[in-house]
């Protein structure tokens, strides 16, 4: 039996022994199984996700056991090879950090996450190891200015992360960073990650670079376009980086740099009024079963299309159209509709596409690491199984009342500049 082979048989293993398939496989003579919660259904999805990830991290095998996939578009399929170690780090890290930051749950839940804090320390410290197998040099190109800030954003949402990283772990994960510095962001969206990156070191009390976060967020004040959707550089794109990026990165400068300093108060203000008008956008964009408009690059990043929707559920900032369970209940269907396929995984790996193994739908910079980002539709479950968002009955979302025939608001624009 081959590491793949054992790795898979050990997760599959754990996952039929886990949290969610407990109550469902209770059985007796008389009566049915228990049907799995929301909560235990985004459990095992996020599970049977991350974790071959996590675990081939954590005992040094990441690199011997990952596949080296990349987009049959590929650019530079040598380099996307390189850079998919860290790429599937912080795709990961970023997604699953609010579950690792909680406490609390069930006696199953705890226990799993226990099991994956281990993990991702370990993981964490191998990555920054010049001597592991799993080392990640942040320094060989101008995509790891990207993946460093996922990573950041990790330890953002998770300080937890950051308080069980040793001294001289946390030093080595600061300057790694930092060293992402040197590469210049496109005229686009990564001006964020520069951003981000900025606000890690602002949050963990380094010298930060106020320029770089000015930069970007006057920058993105020049490309808002309305109705809370902004520009992804110099033209609009109709696709899903409001929500796989900007959305979400902007709320994180909320977040860390208004704790920091007065100055973008106006700004931040705008900024929140924003999210909320793209969180009623994204959750109107959810159809009757799940599915979406298939529109826009990085269409093979599934559920991240709903990064935002997470993200403003998980922080309880949802607006007052949107109660937290239709939400729920919306993200939930996209994310067995985007996990369903029977191809959706090769020997237990994402593949890329949307609804299973869609080559085509790559681009030129996918890798095997690429469409992890998905890992951040499961953001909510950073919020306990108490709260309202897992607590509350299930309710329909606006596309199921509305073409179900029920009588429903209308929806007009919101100027917010």
């Amino acid at each position: 039996m081959n590491l793949v082979t054992k790795t898979l048989s050990f997760g599959f293993l754990i996952l039929f022994l886990g949290f969610g398939n407990v109550a469902a496989q209770k059985k007796s003579k008389t009566t049915k199984a228990v049907p799995l919660t929301d909560r235990q259904v985004w459990l095992n999805e996020m599970d049977k996700m991350v974790r071959p990830v996590i675990y081939n991290l954590a005992k040094d095998s990441l690199r011997i056991v990952m596949p080296k996939v990349t987009s049959i578009h590929i650019d530079n399929k040598e380099h996307r090879i390189k850079v998919q170690y860290v790429e599937v780090l912080g795709r990961v890290l970023s997604g699953i950090a609010p579950w690792l930051q909680l406490e609390g749950g069930s006696t199953e839940e705890i226990a799993l996450r226990k099991q994956y804090r281990e993990w991702v320390i370990a993981g964490l410290k191998n990555s920054l190891d010049s001597n592991a197998k799993d080392f990640m040099n942040y320094d060989i190109g101008g995509q790891q200015l990207v993946d460093a800030s996922f990573v950041a954003l990790a330890f953002i949402r998770a300080p937890w992360l950051w308080q069980n990283l040793d001294k001289k772990n946390q030093a080595l994960m600061m300057k790694s960073i930092a060293t992402t510095r040197k590469f210049k962001p496109a005229f686009s969206n990564w001006l964020l990650f520069s951003a981000v990156n900025e606000s890690f070191m602002a949050k963990f009390g380094y010298d930060w670079d106020v320029m770089r976060v000015d930069y970007a967020l006057q920058q993105m004040e020049q490309w808002y376009v309305g109705d809370g959707m902004y520009k992804d550089g110099s033209s609009y794109a109709f696709d899903y980086y409001n929500s796989y990026v900007i959305h979400p990165y902007l709320g994180t400068l909320v977040d860390v740099i208004g704790k920091k300093t007065s100055s973008y108060n106006a700004m931040f203000d705008k900024i929140r009024k924003r999210n909320e008008r793209y969180a009623v956008i994204q959750e109107r964009l959810i159809n009757t079963d799940g599915t979406y408009p298939a529109t826009g690059r990085s269409i093979v990043y599934r559920g991240a299309a709903f990064h935002h929707l997470a993200d403003m559920a998980y922080k309880k900032l949802l607006p007052k159209q949107l109660n937290p369970e239709q939400v729920r209940c919306a993200l939930t269907a996209v994310i067995k509709k985007t996990l369903e396929s029977p191809t959706t995984y090769k020997n237990g790996w994402l593949t890329i596409g949307l609804y299973g193994e869609q080559p085509d739908l790559g681009d030129f910079y996918n890798n095997q690491g690429s469409p992890y980002i998905c890992s951040n539709i499961f953001l909510p479950l950073g919020l306990p199984e108490t709260d309202a968002f897992w607590a509350n009955a299930p309710a329909k979302w606006s596309a199921q009342k509305i073409w179900s025939g029920e009588d429903f608001p209308n929806d007009h624009s919101v100027d917010v500049r």
